[in-house]
Protein backbone atom coordinates (compact mmCIF):
# COMPACT_ATOMS: atom_id res chain seq x y z
CA UNK A 1 0.00 0.00 0.00
CA UNK A 2 1.25 3.58 -0.62
CA UNK A 3 1.93 5.40 2.50
CA UNK A 4 3.55 9.20 2.81
CA UNK A 5 5.48 10.27 5.47
CA UNK A 6 3.96 13.98 5.12
CA UNK A 7 0.52 13.32 7.38
CA UNK A 8 -0.74 15.90 9.45
CA UNK A 9 -3.62 14.36 12.02
CA UNK A 10 -7.18 15.81 11.72
CA UNK A 11 -9.04 14.03 14.40
CA UNK A 12 -9.05 10.60 16.80
CA UNK A 13 -12.25 8.95 17.67
CA UNK A 14 -12.05 6.39 20.47
CA UNK A 15 -15.13 4.38 21.12
CA UNK A 16 -16.18 4.79 24.97
CA UNK A 17 -18.06 2.67 27.59
CA UNK A 18 -21.01 0.71 26.07
CA UNK A 19 -19.30 0.52 22.71
CA UNK A 20 -21.01 2.55 19.73
CA UNK A 21 -22.52 1.34 15.74
CA UNK A 22 -20.11 3.41 14.34
CA UNK A 23 -16.91 5.77 14.29
CA UNK A 24 -17.10 8.89 11.73
CA UNK A 25 -15.36 11.66 10.71
CA UNK A 26 -17.26 14.68 9.66
CA UNK A 27 -16.40 18.17 8.27
CA UNK A 28 -13.29 16.36 6.58
CA UNK A 29 -10.73 19.35 5.28
CA UNK A 30 -10.43 19.70 1.84
CA UNK A 31 -6.92 21.45 2.31
CA UNK A 32 -4.94 17.99 1.64
CA UNK A 33 -3.27 15.76 -1.36
CA UNK A 34 -4.59 12.15 -0.42
CA UNK A 35 -6.46 10.67 3.11
CA UNK A 36 -5.07 8.18 5.81
CA UNK A 37 -7.10 6.15 8.09
CA UNK A 38 -5.63 3.98 10.85
CA UNK A 39 -8.16 1.77 12.33
CA UNK A 40 -8.40 0.13 16.05
CA UNK A 41 -10.67 -2.16 16.64
CA UNK A 42 -12.66 -4.57 18.41
CA UNK A 43 -16.55 -6.36 18.27
CA UNK A 44 -18.70 -6.95 20.78
CA UNK A 45 -20.54 -9.59 19.11
CA UNK A 46 -19.04 -13.13 18.25
CA UNK A 47 -19.86 -12.98 14.69
CA UNK A 48 -19.52 -10.01 11.75
CA UNK A 49 -16.15 -8.87 12.20
CA UNK A 50 -15.76 -6.47 9.30
CA UNK A 51 -15.82 -3.05 8.82
CA UNK A 52 -17.76 -1.50 6.15
CA UNK A 53 -16.94 2.10 5.06
CA UNK A 54 -18.95 4.80 3.32
CA UNK A 55 -18.42 8.47 2.14
CA UNK A 56 -20.37 10.88 2.50
CA UNK A 57 -23.67 8.90 4.01
CA UNK A 58 -23.94 7.29 0.35
CA UNK A 59 -25.33 3.91 0.42
CA UNK A 60 -24.87 3.40 -3.81
CA UNK A 61 -21.57 3.55 -6.21
CA UNK A 62 -19.46 0.71 -4.19
CA UNK A 63 -17.40 -2.01 -5.05
CA UNK A 64 -14.56 -4.06 -3.72
CA UNK A 65 -12.09 -6.58 -5.08
CA UNK A 66 -9.66 -8.23 -1.98
CA UNK A 67 -8.04 -11.48 -1.11
CA UNK A 68 -7.15 -12.65 2.23
CA UNK A 69 -5.73 -15.29 3.89
CA UNK A 70 -5.86 -17.20 7.67
CA UNK A 71 -2.45 -18.26 8.03
CA UNK A 72 -3.50 -22.04 6.06
CA UNK A 73 -4.85 -20.98 2.79
CA UNK A 74 -5.81 -17.91 0.77
CA UNK A 75 -8.88 -16.76 -1.36
CA UNK A 76 -10.05 -13.90 -3.58
CA UNK A 77 -13.55 -12.64 -3.85
CA UNK A 78 -15.33 -9.69 -5.10
CA UNK A 79 -18.44 -7.18 -3.84
CA UNK A 80 -20.58 -4.74 -5.41
CA UNK A 81 -22.55 -3.66 -2.86
CA UNK A 82 -23.63 -0.80 -0.24
CA UNK A 83 -20.50 -0.11 1.11
CA UNK A 84 -16.34 -0.98 0.88
CA UNK A 85 -14.92 -3.82 2.35
CA UNK A 86 -11.76 -4.85 3.99
CA UNK A 87 -11.00 -3.47 7.15
CA UNK A 88 -10.89 -6.51 9.33
CA UNK A 89 -12.82 -6.19 13.16
CA UNK A 90 -11.72 -8.88 15.65
CA UNK A 91 -14.84 -10.63 17.38
CA UNK A 92 -15.26 -10.55 21.04
CA UNK A 93 -15.01 -14.56 21.53
CA UNK A 94 -10.93 -13.57 19.86
CA UNK A 95 -8.07 -13.94 22.14
CA UNK A 96 -8.92 -11.50 25.15
CA UNK A 97 -7.37 -7.81 24.59
CA UNK A 98 -6.45 -7.94 21.13
CA UNK A 99 -7.50 -6.07 18.68
CA UNK A 100 -7.57 -5.84 14.80
CA UNK A 101 -5.79 -3.27 12.81
CA UNK A 102 -5.79 -1.78 9.09
CA UNK A 103 -5.01 1.51 6.65
CA UNK A 104 -6.90 2.87 4.93
CA UNK A 105 -5.48 5.03 1.65
CA UNK A 106 -8.02 6.95 -0.34
CA UNK A 107 -6.07 9.43 -3.31
CA UNK A 108 -7.37 12.54 -4.67
CA UNK A 109 -10.32 12.99 -2.63
CA UNK A 110 -11.48 16.39 -3.23
CA UNK A 111 -11.17 15.78 -7.24
CA UNK A 112 -14.04 15.10 -9.75
CA UNK A 113 -12.93 11.55 -10.53
CA UNK A 114 -14.16 8.52 -8.65
CA UNK A 115 -12.45 7.85 -5.41
CA UNK A 116 -10.07 4.87 -5.71
CA UNK A 117 -9.08 3.17 -1.82
CA UNK A 118 -6.92 0.31 -0.75
CA UNK A 119 -6.82 -0.93 2.58
CA UNK A 120 -3.88 -3.60 4.41
CA UNK A 121 -6.00 -5.04 7.40
CA UNK A 122 -5.00 -7.71 9.52
CA UNK A 123 -7.75 -9.78 12.20
CA UNK A 124 -7.02 -11.80 14.81
CA UNK A 125 -3.00 -12.65 14.73
CA UNK A 126 -1.37 -15.08 17.72
CA UNK A 127 0.42 -18.02 17.50
CA UNK A 128 -2.82 -20.23 16.48
CA UNK A 129 -4.87 -17.87 14.29
CA UNK A 130 -4.29 -15.12 11.90
CA UNK A 131 -6.17 -13.03 9.61
CA UNK A 132 -5.15 -10.73 6.82
CA UNK A 133 -6.81 -8.77 4.00
CA UNK A 134 -6.05 -6.71 1.25
CA UNK A 135 -8.47 -4.66 -0.62
CA UNK A 136 -8.99 -2.41 -3.53
CA UNK A 137 -12.10 -0.35 -3.49
CA UNK A 138 -13.51 2.51 -5.59
CA UNK A 139 -16.46 4.43 -4.84
CA UNK A 140 -17.92 5.68 -8.39
CA UNK A 141 -18.80 9.16 -7.46
CA UNK A 142 -17.29 12.79 -8.63
CA UNK A 143 -18.29 14.37 -5.15
CA UNK A 144 -15.35 15.40 -3.36
CA UNK A 145 -14.79 13.39 0.24
CA UNK A 146 -16.55 15.64 3.01
CA UNK A 147 -16.94 12.58 5.71
CA UNK A 148 -16.10 8.87 6.54
CA UNK A 149 -18.41 6.47 8.45
CA UNK A 150 -17.04 2.81 9.62
CA UNK A 151 -19.28 0.60 10.73
CA UNK A 152 -19.49 -3.05 11.87
CA UNK A 153 -21.35 -5.70 10.00
CA UNK A 154 -22.92 -6.65 13.18
CA UNK A 155 -23.48 -5.13 16.86
CA UNK A 156 -20.72 -2.45 18.20
CA UNK A 157 -17.68 -1.47 18.36
CA UNK A 158 -16.36 -2.19 21.83
CA UNK A 159 -14.84 0.55 24.38
CA UNK A 160 -11.15 1.80 23.21
CA UNK A 161 -11.58 0.73 19.42
CA UNK A 162 -10.12 4.01 17.94
CA UNK A 163 -9.59 5.43 14.40
CA UNK A 164 -7.38 8.31 13.45
CA UNK A 165 -7.43 10.70 10.24
CA UNK A 166 -4.55 12.06 8.65
CA UNK A 167 -4.43 14.80 5.63
CA UNK A 168 -1.46 13.88 3.61
CA UNK A 169 0.16 16.77 2.06
CA UNK A 170 2.71 16.90 -0.74
CA UNK A 171 5.20 19.46 0.92
CA UNK A 172 8.59 17.83 1.64
CA UNK A 173 8.94 16.25 4.99
CA UNK A 174 9.14 18.76 7.90
CA UNK A 175 7.74 21.79 5.87
CA UNK A 176 4.55 23.34 7.54
CA UNK A 177 2.81 24.12 4.28
CA UNK A 178 1.78 23.23 0.76
CA UNK A 179 2.91 24.49 -2.57
CA UNK A 180 5.32 25.85 -5.10
CA UNK A 181 8.46 24.51 -5.84
CA UNK A 182 9.61 23.77 -1.97
CA UNK A 183 13.59 24.46 -0.42
CA UNK A 184 15.04 24.37 2.63
CA UNK A 185 18.15 25.57 4.74
CA UNK A 186 19.21 25.26 8.38
CA UNK A 187 16.44 28.02 9.50
CA UNK A 188 14.29 28.44 6.80
CA UNK A 189 11.69 26.56 4.74
CA UNK A 190 10.91 28.22 0.98
CA UNK A 191 8.25 27.94 -0.95
CA UNK A 192 8.85 29.20 -4.71
CA UNK A 193 6.13 29.95 -7.21
CA UNK A 194 7.19 30.47 -11.10
CA UNK A 195 3.64 29.19 -11.79
CA UNK A 196 0.38 30.21 -10.44
CA UNK A 197 -0.87 28.28 -7.64
CA UNK A 198 -2.24 27.76 -4.14
CA UNK A 199 0.10 28.28 -1.28
CA UNK A 200 -1.81 26.17 2.32
CA UNK A 201 -0.30 26.06 5.70
CA UNK A 202 -1.01 22.98 7.79
CA UNK A 203 0.01 25.21 11.01
CA UNK A 204 -0.62 28.97 11.96
CA UNK A 205 2.39 30.71 10.04
CA UNK A 206 3.97 34.12 9.87
CA UNK A 207 5.53 34.58 6.57
CA UNK A 208 8.14 36.61 4.42
CA UNK A 209 7.16 37.00 0.84
CA UNK A 210 8.55 38.49 -2.62
CA UNK A 211 6.18 39.22 -4.93
CA UNK A 212 7.49 40.32 -8.59
CA UNK A 213 5.08 41.05 -10.85
CA UNK A 214 5.19 40.64 -14.86
CA UNK A 215 7.62 42.96 -16.82
CA UNK A 216 6.39 45.16 -19.83
CA UNK A 217 7.61 44.80 -23.37
CA UNK A 218 9.71 47.15 -25.42
CA UNK A 219 8.61 48.75 -28.63
CA UNK A 220 10.09 48.31 -32.48
CA UNK A 221 11.05 51.77 -32.12
CA UNK A 222 13.17 51.54 -29.23
CA UNK A 223 11.80 52.44 -26.37
CA UNK A 224 12.53 49.51 -22.90
CA UNK A 225 9.50 47.98 -21.18
CA UNK A 226 9.02 48.91 -17.53
CA UNK A 227 9.78 46.17 -14.85
CA UNK A 228 7.43 44.29 -12.76
CA UNK A 229 6.29 45.66 -9.35
CA UNK A 230 8.20 44.01 -5.95
CA UNK A 231 7.18 43.89 -3.14
CA UNK A 232 9.72 41.93 -0.32
CA UNK A 233 9.70 42.29 3.49
CA UNK A 234 13.59 40.67 3.28
CA UNK A 235 16.56 43.01 2.55
CA UNK A 236 14.89 45.55 0.36
CA UNK A 237 11.49 46.28 -1.56
CA UNK A 238 10.70 48.08 -4.63
CA UNK A 239 11.07 52.27 -5.32
CA UNK A 240 12.96 52.96 -2.33
CA UNK A 241 10.01 52.17 0.24
CA UNK A 242 10.26 50.78 3.57
CA UNK A 243 10.30 46.95 3.52
CA UNK A 244 6.77 45.33 3.98
CA UNK A 245 5.41 43.43 6.68
CA UNK A 246 5.56 39.58 6.97
CA UNK A 247 1.67 37.81 6.98
CA UNK A 248 -0.06 36.10 9.66
CA UNK A 249 -1.48 32.93 7.63
CA UNK A 250 -4.13 30.54 9.48
CA UNK A 251 -3.84 26.74 9.18
CA UNK A 252 -5.73 24.93 6.25
CA UNK A 253 -6.11 28.07 4.27
CA UNK A 254 -5.65 28.01 0.80
CA UNK A 255 -3.91 31.40 -0.26
CA UNK A 256 -3.86 32.20 -4.20
CA UNK A 257 -0.70 32.61 -5.81
CA UNK A 258 -0.59 34.20 -8.85
CA UNK A 259 2.42 34.94 -11.23
CA UNK A 260 1.76 37.12 -13.44
CA UNK A 261 2.52 36.60 -17.36
CA UNK A 262 5.39 39.21 -19.09
CA UNK A 263 3.46 41.75 -21.96
CA UNK A 264 4.15 41.68 -25.33
CA UNK A 265 6.64 43.66 -27.25
CA UNK A 266 5.12 46.33 -29.47
CA UNK A 267 5.55 47.20 -32.95
CA UNK A 268 5.91 50.76 -34.97
CA UNK A 269 2.46 51.94 -34.17
CA UNK A 270 1.65 50.38 -31.09
CA UNK A 271 3.27 50.70 -27.38
CA UNK A 272 4.54 47.92 -25.64
CA UNK A 273 2.11 45.53 -23.55
CA UNK A 274 2.39 46.23 -19.79
CA UNK A 275 3.03 42.83 -17.87
CA UNK A 276 0.15 41.42 -15.41
CA UNK A 277 -0.01 41.80 -11.65
CA UNK A 278 1.50 39.44 -9.45
CA UNK A 279 -0.74 38.24 -6.09
CA UNK A 280 0.06 36.40 -3.08
CA UNK A 281 -2.46 36.55 -0.07
CA UNK A 282 -3.81 40.44 0.27
CA UNK A 283 -0.30 41.28 -1.48
CA UNK A 284 -0.70 42.49 -5.28
CA UNK A 285 2.51 43.69 -7.34
CA UNK A 286 1.69 45.93 -10.68
CA UNK A 287 2.67 44.68 -13.69
CA UNK A 288 5.51 46.52 -15.35
CA UNK A 289 4.44 49.25 -17.68
CA UNK A 290 4.51 48.68 -21.57
CA UNK A 291 7.27 50.97 -23.66
CA UNK A 292 5.86 54.26 -25.59
CA UNK A 293 5.88 54.59 -29.07
CA UNK A 294 7.67 56.42 -31.88
CA UNK A 295 5.59 60.32 -32.77
CA UNK A 296 5.68 62.70 -34.88
CA UNK A 297 6.21 65.58 -34.16
CA UNK A 298 6.14 63.54 -30.61
CA UNK A 299 6.77 60.35 -29.30
CA UNK A 300 4.20 58.82 -26.89
CA UNK A 301 5.50 58.53 -23.40
CA UNK A 302 5.71 54.87 -21.66
CA UNK A 303 2.95 53.55 -19.57
CA UNK A 304 2.38 53.30 -16.06
CA UNK A 305 3.39 49.96 -14.04
CA UNK A 306 4.76 48.62 -11.03
CA UNK A 307 7.90 50.37 -12.92
CA UNK A 308 6.86 52.75 -15.84
CA UNK A 309 7.96 52.01 -19.45
CA UNK A 310 10.53 54.56 -21.47
CA UNK A 311 9.04 56.86 -23.54
CA UNK A 312 9.32 56.84 -27.22
CA UNK A 313 11.45 58.93 -29.56
CA UNK A 314 10.76 61.65 -31.93
CA UNK A 315 12.45 63.13 -35.32
CA UNK A 316 13.20 66.58 -33.79
CA UNK A 317 16.00 67.14 -30.72
CA UNK A 318 13.41 69.58 -28.84
CA UNK A 319 10.43 66.66 -28.38
CA UNK A 320 10.41 64.60 -25.25
CA UNK A 321 8.48 61.50 -24.20
CA UNK A 322 8.46 61.04 -20.49
CA UNK A 323 8.87 57.64 -19.06
CA UNK A 324 5.67 55.86 -17.55
CA UNK A 325 5.48 56.08 -13.87
CA UNK A 326 5.95 53.75 -11.20
CA UNK A 327 3.89 53.15 -8.10
CA UNK A 328 4.80 53.60 -4.65
CA UNK A 329 7.24 51.41 -2.81
CA UNK A 330 7.05 48.71 -6.07
CA UNK A 331 9.30 50.38 -8.79
CA UNK A 332 10.83 53.76 -10.16
CA UNK A 333 9.83 55.36 -13.51
CA UNK A 334 10.46 54.74 -17.10
CA UNK A 335 13.28 57.33 -18.88
CA UNK A 336 12.58 60.16 -20.72
CA UNK A 337 12.75 60.15 -24.62
CA UNK A 338 15.05 63.03 -25.95
CA UNK A 339 14.13 63.52 -29.57
CA UNK A 340 15.54 60.46 -31.30
CA UNK A 341 16.89 58.99 -28.49
CA UNK A 342 14.16 56.49 -26.45
CA UNK A 343 14.24 55.87 -22.70
CA UNK A 344 14.99 52.72 -20.55
CA UNK A 345 12.40 51.06 -18.99
CA UNK A 346 12.48 51.83 -14.71
CA UNK A 347 13.72 48.90 -12.55
CA UNK A 348 12.77 48.47 -8.29
CA UNK A 349 15.52 50.14 -7.58
CA UNK A 350 16.49 52.93 -10.05
CA UNK A 351 14.95 55.09 -12.83
CA UNK A 352 15.48 54.39 -16.68
CA UNK A 353 17.97 55.55 -18.43
CA UNK A 354 17.41 58.84 -20.80
CA UNK A 355 17.89 59.16 -24.37
CA UNK A 356 19.98 60.92 -26.07
CA UNK A 357 19.10 62.76 -29.25
CA UNK A 358 22.56 63.67 -31.24
CA UNK A 359 23.78 59.86 -30.87
CA UNK A 360 19.91 58.26 -31.49
CA UNK A 361 21.01 56.15 -28.49
CA UNK A 362 18.47 55.30 -26.32
CA UNK A 363 18.28 54.89 -22.05
CA UNK A 364 19.59 51.67 -20.27
CA UNK A 365 16.80 49.74 -17.83
CA UNK A 366 16.67 50.42 -14.69
CA UNK A 367 18.34 48.92 -11.80
CA UNK A 368 16.23 45.80 -9.79
CA UNK A 369 16.61 45.28 -6.49
CA UNK A 370 18.68 41.99 -4.54
CA UNK A 371 17.31 39.99 -1.65
CA UNK A 372 18.12 37.10 -0.41
CA UNK A 373 14.75 35.34 0.51
CA UNK A 374 15.14 32.65 -1.44
CA UNK A 375 18.38 31.89 0.57
CA UNK A 376 20.84 33.56 -1.53
CA UNK A 377 21.47 37.13 -3.10
CA UNK A 378 19.08 37.39 -6.24
CA UNK A 379 18.38 40.70 -7.96
CA UNK A 380 15.12 40.83 -9.63
CA UNK A 381 12.76 43.36 -11.63
CA UNK A 382 15.09 45.47 -14.01
CA UNK A 383 14.22 47.55 -16.28
CA UNK A 384 14.35 46.94 -20.17
CA UNK A 385 17.06 48.85 -21.84
CA UNK A 386 16.14 50.79 -25.16
CA UNK A 387 17.10 49.93 -28.57
CA UNK A 388 19.17 52.47 -30.99
CA UNK A 389 18.88 53.66 -34.80
CA UNK A 390 22.69 53.74 -34.77
CA UNK A 391 25.46 52.13 -32.77
CA UNK A 392 25.32 51.39 -29.12
CA UNK A 393 22.11 50.40 -27.43
CA UNK A 394 21.53 50.02 -24.02
CA UNK A 395 21.67 47.29 -21.62
CA UNK A 396 19.01 45.48 -19.30
CA UNK A 397 19.06 46.48 -15.90
CA UNK A 398 20.37 44.52 -13.09
CA UNK A 399 17.61 42.02 -12.16
CA UNK A 400 16.93 40.41 -15.39
CA UNK A 401 15.97 43.41 -17.81
CA UNK A 402 16.55 42.98 -21.44
CA UNK A 403 19.14 44.66 -23.68
CA UNK A 404 17.73 46.94 -26.42
CA UNK A 405 18.62 45.95 -30.12
CA UNK A 406 21.20 48.40 -32.97
CA UNK A 407 21.66 48.81 -36.00
CA UNK A 408 25.60 49.63 -37.61
CA UNK A 409 26.11 49.98 -40.46
CA UNK A 410 22.90 48.14 -41.72
CA UNK A 411 23.82 45.18 -39.21
CA UNK A 412 21.44 44.49 -36.66
CA UNK A 413 22.43 43.28 -33.13
CA UNK A 414 19.62 41.70 -31.52
CA UNK A 415 17.87 42.91 -28.15
CA UNK A 416 16.39 40.49 -25.63
CA UNK A 417 13.19 39.63 -23.86
CA UNK A 418 13.24 40.34 -19.63
CA UNK A 419 14.54 36.96 -18.18
CA UNK A 420 11.62 34.69 -17.23
CA UNK A 421 10.75 34.54 -13.34
CA UNK A 422 12.61 38.30 -13.06
CA UNK A 423 9.96 40.29 -14.00
CA UNK A 424 12.12 41.78 -16.02
CA UNK A 425 11.33 44.52 -18.62
CA UNK A 426 11.71 43.90 -22.64
CA UNK A 427 14.06 45.38 -24.58
CA UNK A 428 13.59 48.03 -27.55
CA UNK A 429 13.76 46.95 -31.04
CA UNK A 430 14.97 48.58 -33.41
CA UNK A 431 12.45 50.43 -36.51
CA UNK A 432 15.36 50.25 -39.38
CA UNK A 433 15.09 46.69 -39.61
CA UNK A 434 11.54 46.10 -38.13
CA UNK A 435 13.00 44.67 -34.89
CA UNK A 436 9.81 44.62 -33.04
CA UNK A 437 10.30 45.31 -29.04
CA UNK A 438 10.66 41.86 -26.76
CA UNK A 439 8.39 41.06 -24.30
CA UNK A 440 8.89 41.26 -20.13
CA UNK A 441 9.78 38.66 -18.39
CA UNK A 442 7.39 36.83 -16.40
CA UNK A 443 7.16 37.43 -12.82
CA UNK A 444 7.58 35.11 -9.14
CA UNK A 445 6.49 34.48 -5.94
CA UNK A 446 8.82 33.12 -3.20
CA UNK A 447 7.12 32.60 0.44
CA UNK A 448 9.66 31.70 3.27
CA UNK A 449 9.27 30.75 6.81
CA UNK A 450 11.32 29.91 9.91
CA UNK A 451 11.45 26.31 10.95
Amino acid sequence: MATNPNMVAIETVTVGSGGAASIEFTSIPQTYTDLYVVLSARNTSTSGGAGLVTFNNSTTGYSTRYVYGNGASAASATSASTRIEGLEVVVSSATANTFSNGAMYISNYTGSNNKSVSIDAVGENNATTAYQTLSAGLWSNSAAITSIKIAVSANNFAEHSSATLYGVTSAAVGAYATGGIISEDNDYWYHTFTASGTFTPTQNLTADYLVVAGGGGGTMTNAGGGAGGLRCTVGATGGGGSLESALSLTASTGYTVTVGAGGAGGNFTTNGTSGSNSVFSSITSTGGGGAGKYGNPTGTAGLTGGSGGGGGFSESSGNTAAGGAGTTNQGYAGGTANGGGSGGGGGAGAVGGNGTHSSYLGGAGGAGVATSISGSSVTYAGGGGAGSEQSGAANGGAGGGGNGAEVNGGVVTAGSAGTANTGGGGGGGTSTNSTGGYAGGSGIVIVRYAK
